[in-house]
């Protein structure tokens, strides 16, 4: 029982205890995950890799389970070591028939390369995929699209190996080949379609080529014609001019609308997810627009963009006649088409930096292959 003036008191001096109560309880959490964490450690540990000068923020942060954990389609590739020639084999062109690209193979490497792209791309299919349910004797025709497609993939897996190695092998020769982009499935994952406008109407702003939600623009309201802009059309890639007000009419040629720095952010952020980076992987933070100041992953870049268009327009493009209707574009009917993502699927270097050329010579580059013989041990 307390006293009467402690009482009166007390009702005329109200005091909010809950406040406090939060305060100390904040920070009472705080201070047992401070303990906990420098007790057991940081359970999402990360690693930062310093791309530019000390003190500018560049740095690529990674968490280490995700860094440290083996890309899961590594699992199924495939892989056989070349059989040296002797000397003097016949080769596949003069024992098959209708051989246009790996004729001048051994039959035994001819083979292997046979089986390894049934591994690679149709599994389950074997090698019914591309020759059809047919006696042997039959594997020269070209009755299925399959076939025909492959055989010009074959060309340019070679092409890329062989004219583009600045890309492919940037930070160790490791090359490409089928499975790179297919990883035991027919058709690769990542790969896309032209979307143009992707709504017949907008609501407001800039008409329909953003603000909806699609695969291309990473499911943001970003526009979702970059991949086709840039990748496909060759579009000049810019955000703004370098000097200061100046006197620009965005129907001016080669003046940058805030379309093309919306456009241009699109592909940035596809590029980003596409490697799983941030934009300090390539640009130095304090001037993103500087060639003088970007990383060396910038120039990797650049010539993986350039790659990536020959792709699309000297190889996939025209292969648009050869598809059946279900395997092309949902808008356009067009091809298929590469991007990034086709290849690295989320990670810095495809398949974790594994050679994919070192067994496989014949896709190397075009003609015949220049084997060596295993060092003995």
């Amino acid at each position: 029982m307390l006293p009467k003036w402690f009482n009166d008191w007390n009702s005329k001096n109200p005091v909010d205890i809950y406040k406090p109560a939060i305060l100390v309880g904040t920070l009472g959490g705080a201070l047992f995950v401070l303990i906990a964490l420098m007790t057991f450690g940081q359970p999402y540990e990360t690693k930062s890799m310093q791309t530019g000068p000390r003190g500018t923020g560049m740095s690529v942060p990674e968490f280490v389970a995700q860094v440290e954990t083996p890309d899961p389609t590594i699992d199924a590739y495939y892989t056989e070591e070349p059989y040296v020639p002797a000397g003097g084999e016949p080769l596949a062109k003069d024992i098959y028939q209708n051989v246009q690209v790996l004729g001048d193979l051994t039959e035994d490497n001819f083979n292997r390369v046979m089986n390894a792209m049934t591994n690679w791309v149709a599994p389950d299919q074997g090698c019914a995929y591309c020759h059809g349910d047919v006696d042997i004797a039959e594997y020269g025709n070209d009755d299925l699209y399959t076939k025909v497609v492959a055989r010009k993939m074959i060309q340019m897996t070679q092409a890329i190996n062989d004219g583009w190695g600045g890309h492919v092998n940037a930070n160790a020769e490791v090359g490409v080949n089928c499975f790179t982009c297919h990883r035991g499935q027919n058709v690769p994952s990542d790969i896309w379609f032209k979307l143009g406008s992707v709504h017949a109407r907008a609501a407001e702003g800039w008409s329909a080529n953003q603000n909806r939600v699609t695969v291309q623009s990473q499911f943001t309201s970003l526009p979702s014609d970059a991949l086709e802009t840039y990748l496909l059309d060759y579009g000049v890639i810019g955000v703004h001019s370098l000097e200061a007000h100046v006197d620009e009419k965005p129907y001016q040629d080669g003046v940058r609308t805030w379309q093309d720095t919306e456009r241009t952010y699109s592909l940035m952020n596809y590029v980003s997810n596409s490697l799983g980076v941030n934009c300090n992987f390539c640009h130095n933070s304090r001037a993103f627009y500087d060639v003088e100041q970007v990383t060396p992953q910038w120039g990797t870049e650049q010539l993986g963009i350039g790659m990536v268009q020959e792709i699309n327009n000297e190889w996939l493009v025209p292969l648009e006649g050869v598809y059946p209707p279900e395997r092309l574009g949902p808008v356009f009917a067009d091809a298929p088409k590469a991007a990034c993502k086709t290849c690295h699927k989320g990670y810095q270097q495809p398949l974790q930096g594994m050679n994919m050329v070192a067994d496989w010579p014949e896709l190397a580059a075009p003609g015949a292959p220049v084997y060596e013989a295993p060092a003995s041990n």
